[in-house]
């Protein structure tokens, strides 16, 4: 995958454990542009890539802003940016891609961030206010210390479509509350923890809210546990040489053993990076990228984390 060269203009301390950078071309140029809920691939160092939303506005061209929570239990990528990550730096970074687009239609837009997860939601504001599309963003935090960004949605020309939920205050997101109101065919947008979205979409589908209107985007999983489940076989449709994936390993990490290089990102079933054909055999899905839905069909599967029921999968690769 192509890389931008992309320089630190700019960091500053957003709330606590949260900082956000601004990436800017080296030599000025326009950056490639992108929609709102995307996100690009940070190359942190030392074999270490991280996925971060970005939360500008789309129509901006000049620069990327993501912001980063430094994480207590860091693999490495929120630690090293927090930690060596200064101005003047350079990093590279992926072309935006996005897998958490808004839908198309005027209709309203619920938007619903908890944590840092206000991110893409951010770039949603955004895009849905100069488009004149009716919508409102519920933010949850813990503390008013944990609330990044806020200066910028009390200032923003939406700030009257803005909910700030801060638990220690006791104003926490009552879900069925928002969503009580809403006119036919509103669409809900959710990104943050993972019980925090699981509580929106069970919330919402208690309420009769259909899948198609529901949306959301993890930022991280709990990992995987690959020695939970026995060994199974994959094969390759183009060779047709089978390798044997033990407890304990994930198919990708076999098939670099091989030589068989396939793209990862988060290595979560979060990204949908490393998202592959499944030709034959039924996958154990693992992953929070692909809907039930997806899953269901067992046409597709995330190799980084997940599974198989049968003793076999025969893959696209």
């Amino acid at each position: 995958m192509s890389t931008l060269r992309l320089k630190v203009a700019r960091r500053a301390c957003e709330a606590d454990g949260i900082c956000s950078y601004e990436l800017v071309s080296a030599d000025g140029a326009a950056l490639p542009p992108f929609t709102a809920g995307a996100h690009v691939d940070v190359h942190v160092g030392e074999g270490i890539v991280r996925q971060y939303s970005l939360c500008n506005a789309p129509h901006e061209t000049h620069r990327y802003l993501i912001g980063v929570l430094r994480e207590p239990a860091s693999r490495g990528g929120s630690s090293a940016m927090h930690e060596r990550i200064a101005e003047g730096a350079e990093l590279d970074v992926s072309v935006p891609r996005n897998h958490f687009s808004l839908a198309d239609g005027p209709h309203h837009s619920v938007l619903f961030a908890g944590g840092i997860g206000i991110t893409p939601l951010l770039a949603m504001a955004e895009h849905l206010h100069a488009k004149g599309l009716p919508f409102t963003l519920h933010y949850s935090v813990r503390s008013a210390a944990r609330a990044a960004f806020r200066g910028r949605l009390e200032q923003a020309p939406f700030a009257s479509r803005v909910r700030l939920h801060i638990d220690e205050e006791g104003t926490g997101l009552d879900v069925a509350a928002a969503l009580s109101d809403c006119p036919a065919g509103t669409h809900v947008y959710v990104c943050g923890p993972g019980g925090y979205i699981d509580h929106v979409l069970a919330t919402a589908r208690s309420l009769g809210w259909s899948d198609d209107r529901l949306h959301r985007e993890y930022f991280g999983a709990a990992p995987a546990v690959a020695e939970e489940g026995g060994a199974f076989d994959v094969r390759i449709a183009s060779s047709g040489t089978t390798y044997t994936i033990p407890a304990g390993r994930t198919v990708v990490q076999v098939l670099a053993d091989h030589g068989i290089d396939v793209p990862v990102s988060c290595e979560q079933g979060v990204c949908g990076t490393c998202l592959t054909r499944v030709l034959e055999g039924i996958p154990e899905h693992r992953d929070l990228y692909q809907t039930e839905e997806e899953q269901a069909a067992n046409d597709h599967f995330t190799p980084c984390c997940s599974r198989a029921k049968s003793a076999l999968l025969v893959l696209d690769l």
